[in-house]
């Protein structure tokens, strides 16, 4: 019963998402420039699915990791570090420089520092805090905070010029997608998950608690510590895509769990994919359509998903939040 019970919320998700898939590729389209029109918002809606599983599935693997539901990987610091790299590209070698012009440079360039910083700094400091997950996760808001500061002393110094060139790229946007990275980041996800295959089989027995798993016969510290880094890297390989959309993974993660109300992690990452391919499709319809692009879609998303936090955390008071 409780099988069909999740198959059948499922397939509403799915109808849903390819209705929001239509939609976004008919709506107001003239059929003399419809193919044209599909050039336009094939990729984009392609974009929205990989961004969406990507945050989405890194999401409910790092509230897992960490035990509590309204914590979010971009405590971890990637989004700071995304527009401190931006900004000190704009800032040291112009907003004509190649990096600056080239959108598969710098998203190169964007994956490595953030692939090779996660790595450095995650896994590293995993194994020298004796493997204690929640000081990494304090690490991570200490070094968004100096991250954060760094970037805004560049702002501050900057040629206003320069500045109004960089603002574009400071902000998550469906708009202007190069569909030449859809292939590299699909590539690259790919890859995470063959590497990681065992330990996302895992997930169902951590999240029964360690000293649970490690009764099991799971290894939890080399575990958690190979899931921290894909969580990052993926959120790396989402933000480098769009740029930074801070609580979309906090909105989508919880939506499914409250909905398929199970403990089982393939359920779940699948329901917040979809979940964030019908938040991304609805909210970019409302930019495009609505708000004629005055308004960017991490915007209506950070307001959206501020709401939903205060929700969460009044909940807290009457039940766990684990």
């Amino acid at each position: 019963m409780k099988q069909r019970s999740l198959q059948i919320k499922a397939l509403i998700l799915i109808s849903l998402a390819v209705l929001a898939a239509i939609g976004y590729l008919t709506i107001n389209v003239n059929p003399k420039y419809a193919a044209y029109a599909m050039e336009l918002r094939v990729p984009k809606l392609l974009v929205m699915l990989v961004t969406a599983f990507c945050i989405g599935g890194a999401s409910i693997v790092f509230q897992t990791l960490i035990q509590n539901k309204i914590v979010t990987p971009c405590l971890l610091g990637m989004n700071s570090l995304y527009a401190l790299i931006h900004t000190a590209v704009v800032f040291f070698l112009g907003s004509g420089s190649l990096i600056a012009r080239h959108p598969q440079l710098s998203f190169v360039v964007d994956l490595v520092i953030m692939g090779g910083a996660s790595i450095l700094i995650y896994g590293t400091l995993f194994k020298k805090m004796k493997h204690q997950i929640l000081y990494v996760l304090l690490a991570g808001t200490v070094m968004s905070t100096f991250f954060s500061s760094m970037q805004t002393t560049l702002t501050r110094i900057m040629d206003p010029n320069e500045y109004d060139a960089l603002l574009g790229s400071l902000v998550a946007s469906f708009s202007n997608v190069n569909s030449s990275l859809l292939l590299i980041s699909t590539v690259l996800i790919t890859g995470i998950l063959v590497v990681l295959r065992r330990e996302l089989k895992l997930l169902d027995v951590l999240a029964l608690g360690k000293n649970q798993a490690i009764n099991l016969g799971v290894d939890v510290d080399k575990t958690n510590r190979r899931l921290l880094l894909g969580v990052t890297i993926l959120i790396a390989i989402a933000t480098a895509l769009v740029g930074p959309i801070s609580f979309l993974g906090l909105i989508i993660a919880n939506l499914s769990r409250q909905l398929f109300q199970t403990y089982r992690h393939s359920w779940l990452i699948f329901g917040s994919a979809l979940l964030g391919m019908i938040v991304l499709v609805g909210g970019q319809l409302a930019v495009e359509h609505l708000f004629a692009y005055s308004i960017p879609i991490s915007v209506l998303i950070t307001i959206g998903g501020g709401f939903y936090f205060l929700v969460l955390l009044l909940g807290k008071g009457r039940q766990q939040v684990w």
